[in-house]
């Protein structure tokens, strides 16, 4: 179900830096696995070719658990799962409902508030109660439903979406093994390891449990180089292999709610009231695979974090920190974040640099550089990024 619901977030792609810097930093950890159940014996190539795609996965209701922990300085917390903020702080427990790649609901539930991403066949919702705003996605002509490969990349991932990510990025620069079986949300399953082979990723593996019976993935572990517990996981903590009653497709927009149309046929949005949405002002690359280096303007790390929420009208993103009631907005995480940064320089230049046990963050001249790589990595791709192919 690779459903991808904020436009903002397009920094973060692609390769391997999806699942790094897709990252909800929190305390809470899913259970962990406490049986290897017997199944028949597989190889990682035979592994591999069984994950299912979204067109096999099977009717299933259940919870998805994501959780972090990067070293990084004490964050506060964010209640707007969709805001870049988000990645960085508390914790995503998501609702999953799937009938079938054109039928399903994600709903994650805030303390006071409800973000949903709905398809019933016909169109898809991303509803957020915080900000009473409704996004209706148009497929182009001829299509059901919106392609998921137009979406914008989705924050909160499921494990299914997840995987994904990891496995198209599998080749020649990855090595791949079985572990142990073990037992998630009560479903027996294997367990595949990929790995980089180059030292400069700050990854040290990636761990992929599969379910033994459907090829679903069912958990996605990432372990930081040396580390023996996981820096981000994603995961079910409760799953039933049965349909969902139909009325969790059901949605219409809440009377007073704002509603923007995104054209995905054109790849831009137009608003109800006739507005347009706003687009980042670029976006590049450096390097491939495990050694992927993200870059975007400095401009648009602000602006991914929600700091020109005021200045466009709409409610800034509003938090409650650490379970107290405290609200916090992303500006003041992004200075949270950004207080930790060093000052740096060499032959490329100058500039600030942060840097936690999976990801490397350079500032220098305006742009950002990001990467789960060494520091030495985004220092070699400053004056060589290429753009993001559309």
């Amino acid at each position: 179900m690779p459903v991808r619901i904020s436009r903002r977030a397009r920094w973060a792609a692609p390769g391997a830096a999806v699942a790094v810097t897709a990252i909800v930093v929190a305390a809470l950890q899913i259970p962990a696995a406490q049986a290897s159940p017997d199944l028949p014996a597989r190889t990682p190539a035979q592994l591999l070719a069984s994950v299912s795609s979204d067109a096999k996965v099977p009717p299933l209701t259940g919870t998805v658990v994501e959780t972090a922990s990067l070293g990084l300085p004490q964050l506060p917390q964010t209640g707007n799962p969709t805001s870049m903020a988000s990645l960085l702080t508390g914790s995503h427990t998501v609702k999953v409902y799937y009938q079938d790649a054109n039928h399903f609901r994600l709903a994650i539930p805030q303390p006071e508030s409800e973000t949903d991403v709905i398809a019933d066949g016909s169109k898809l919702w991303l509803w957020e109660s915080t900000n009473d705003s409704v996004t209706e996605f148009v497929a182009p002509a001829g299509k059901s439903t919106p392609p998921a490969k137009k979406l914008p990349p989705v924050q909160a991932l499921t494990p299914q979406q997840a995987a994904n990510e990891v496995l198209n990025a599998v080749g020649k620069t990855t090595l791949v093994s079985v572990q142990a079986n073990v037992m998630v949300a009560g479903e027996p399953s294997y367990q595949l390891v990929l790995a980089p082979k180059d030292s400069r990723s700050l990854v040290g593996r990636i761990v992929i449990a599969v379910d033994g019976k459907y090829g679903v993935p069912l958990r996605v572990q990432l372990f930081a180089k040396g580390a023996s517990s996981p820096a981000f996981q994603v995961g079910y903590t409760a799953l039933q292999f049965v349909a969902p009653s139909p009325a969790n497709f059901d949605f219409t927009p809440p009377p007073g709610a704002t509603v923007d149309v995104v054209n995905l046929s054109k790849d831009e949005g137009k608003s109800a009231s006739g507005g347009g949405t706003q687009e980042a002002s670029g976006f590049g690359s450096y390097g491939k695979s495990w050694l992927t280096v993200v870059a975007l303007p400095q401009q648009d790390l602000m602006q991914g974090f929600g700091s020109g929420a005021e200045s466009s009208g709409k409610q800034p993103d509003i938090a409650v920190a650490n379970g107290n009631g405290v609200g916090v907005t992303s500006q003041e995480l992004l200075n949270a974040l950004l207080g930790s940064a060093k000052p740096v320089s060499g032959a490329w230049g100058s500039g600030t640099l942060v840097t936690t046990s999976l990801f490397s963050m350079l500032m220098t001249g305006g742009e950002v550089y990001i990467g789960a790589v060494e520091p030495s990595v985004l220092y070699a791709a400053v004056g060589h990024i290429q753009p993001l192919s559309s």
